[in-house]
């Protein structure tokens, strides 16, 4: 089954790319690598999930933001890649989950958006991946995935 197919499947439509916050690029291709830009849990302009994950959100809605900001990366690779068939396969995701001092889930709040890219890609979605808990993230997102992805140049 194709990328889109599969997108299609799980009722995701890739945005359009969100606008930097500050001055770097949403993407950059270097020889068979594309290192996409930290995306923020948006949705129509709009950060959908803000605060701390296990104090004011839940582990689940952690995920949910996990998710979206993952959504916003694939949005990057869509337009940089303009053709799925070029994706040979994710390597790497770095997630930043905005919590307190004694949460300790932020691999499972990760799982959001590791999860989400083995059911689009199956094997070429399974990658390496660090989740890191901060006290602040940009716009009080509730988190940030950073993706590198191995592409056919």
């Amino acid at each position: 089954m194709g990328v889109e197919n599969k997108l299609n499947e799980l009722g995701i439509i890739i945005p359009e790319i969100s606008r930097p916050l500050a001055a770097y690029v949403p993407g950059q291709i270097a020889g068979e690598f594309i290192y996409v830009s930290g995306q923020l849990p948006i949705k129509a302009g709009e950060i959908i999930y803000s605060g701390r994950v296990g104090e004011n959100l839940t582990v689940t809605e952690g995920q949910n933001a996990a998710r979206l900001s993952v959504i916003n990366c694939l949005a990057v690779l869509k337009n940089y890649l303009n053709d799925w068939s070029k994706l040979l396969q994710i390597v790497k995701i770095t997630g930043y989950v905005q919590c307190g001092p004694d949460f300790y889930d932020q691999a499972k709040v990760l799982n959001g958006a590791s999860e989400l890219l083995e059911q689009i890609f199956g094997e070429q979605g399974r990658h390496a991946r660090a989740a890191v808990g901060v006290n602040a993230l940009p716009l009080n997102a509730a988190c940030e995935v950073e993706l590198i992805a191995q592409i056919r140049v």
